[in-house]
């Protein structure tokens, strides 16, 4: 569990800075130069999924039980997770009501997977892997939207070509993922 743990810190942390440290980042920003400070930030985050990827597989091989969700709810969870992929191609997609109205529809998309799998899991290491992705989308989608209100951003208009788009992609993805690369990447096989 610690490996999870360390992995979480390091990824969500790295995640986090401009939401508690946004003077330190613009500094850094300037001392090490954009590309400097990217690469910096990806290989930090890179540590951080390794680990979390590595303890989260060492933590399902000691498993303790929290609570035995009832097999509707994991049936619900592949609604979230649908849902999930489409908030997430809503983020790259332009043009889209997904990206125009809400803004952020990247950590909607996180904050969707995670809650849909609290439900449909039950162990300490689910709970503390979701729940801390959770927690931590929920605080950045708060703090970007008052970013975003306080600088007076707004985003491009929504289409129905770009609402198109991100539905086709987002099922799209998300059959991929849901019938066939989950269970070759996670060992869990969500569709059967």
């Amino acid at each position: 569990m610690t490996l999870l743990i360390l992995g979480l810190l390091l990824f969500l942390g790295a995640h986090s800075i401009r939401i508690v440290a946004s003077d330190w980042r613009g500094r850094q920003l300037a001392r090490l130069g954009e590309k400097g400070w990217k690469g910096l930030y990806s290989v930090v985050s890179l540590i951080g999924l390794v680990l979390i990827v590595w303890g989260f597989g060492l933590a399902r091989q000691q498993p303790v039980p929290l609570y035995a969700p009832p097999l509707w709810l994991r049936h619900l969870n592949a609604l979230f997770t649908l849902l999930a992929f489409i908030l997430v191609a809503a983020a790259y997609v332009p043009g889209n009501h997904l990206k125009a109205r809400p803004g952020h529809p990247m950590l909607a998309g996180v904050k969707t997977w995670a809650f849909g799998h609290l439900l449909a899991t039950g162990m300490l290491h689910d709970v503390l892997l979701f729940g801390a992705f959770l927690l931590w989308a929920v605080v950045d989608f708060i703090t970007s939207r008052r970013r975003d209100r306080a600088t007076g951003v707004t985003y491009p208009p929504g289409t129905v070509r770009g609402d198109v788009i991100v539905a086709v992609a987002g099922v799209v993805a998300w059959a991929a993922f849901a019938f066939w690369l989950h269970g070759w990447l996670i060992g869990v096989k969500p569709m059967g």
